[in-house]
């Protein structure tokens, strides 16, 4: 327990399969560690698989291309793509019983502001669009070229912030995040946690180390 927030992550609970929705930077970046931590990895766009080949081939050996509906079938699934095109992007795909990974932030172009959803979190608007999955906040205050830089650094490791309302999926996340070589920190629900962490909160951008 560190400043009243748990970091206690069980191994045992470590999953082994992600899916990708999404081929961007953040997407390729989490592809490209989790590959490198043992994971098997399915990455998908709007783009046909044989189209994002020669991408997964490059983010490693456990990477391959696939449709949305074939990542959404891992253990865990993580939603990279812009936070206004997420609708479209998952729309007519049953999400019961999955554990969602959202990385996305709400942002008015061009003006470069959060989104005003009066008073919700973005985090917590988007659980509508996941019926009957459980949705966990991650790996999304970092710019992708930090995101996707060694999170293991000579005086200790990168945080990552995970706050979620499901106790078990956001074990899941935590363990998907350590696994990685980052430094977990359980921010509590999607509300309070969330409000820290989204676009303009306290969290964004900040590249914190956990010393060793």
């Amino acid at each position: 327990m560190e400043n009243g927030i748990s970091n206690k992550v069980n191994p045992q609970e470590a999953t082994k399969t992600i899916g990708i929705v999404g081929a961007g930077h953040i997407a390729q970046a989490v592809a490209r560690h989790a590959a490198k931590a043992g994971y098997k990895v399915t990455i998908s766009s709007r783009k046909k698989p044989v189209e994002l080949a020669d991408l997964a081939s490059s983010l490693g050996d456990e990477v391959t291309a696939g449709t949305t509906n074939e990542a959404v079938q891992a253990d865990l699934v993580l939603i990279a793509v812009h936070f206004d095109q997420i609708p479209d992007a998952v729309k007519d795909i049953d999400w019961k019983g999955r554990t969602v990974i959202d990385t996305s932030n709400a942002i008015v172009f061009p003006d470069f502001k959060p989104k005003d959803f009066g008073g919700k979190t973005s985090s917590r608007v988007n659980t509508s669009l996941f019926p009957g999955a459980s949705l966990v906040k991650a790996f999304n205050t970092l710019p992708a070229a930090i995101l996707a830089s060694d999170p293991n650094v000579d005086k200790g490791r990168r945080v990552i912030f995970v706050p979620g309302d499901d106790d078990e999926s956001k074990k899941k996340v935590l363990t998907f995040a350590k696994d990685l070589g980052f430094y977990p920190i359980d921010l509590g629900g999607l509300d309070e946690g969330g409000r820290l962490q989204e676009f303009g909160g306290a969290l964004i951008t900040h590249n914190l180390i956990k010393l060793k």
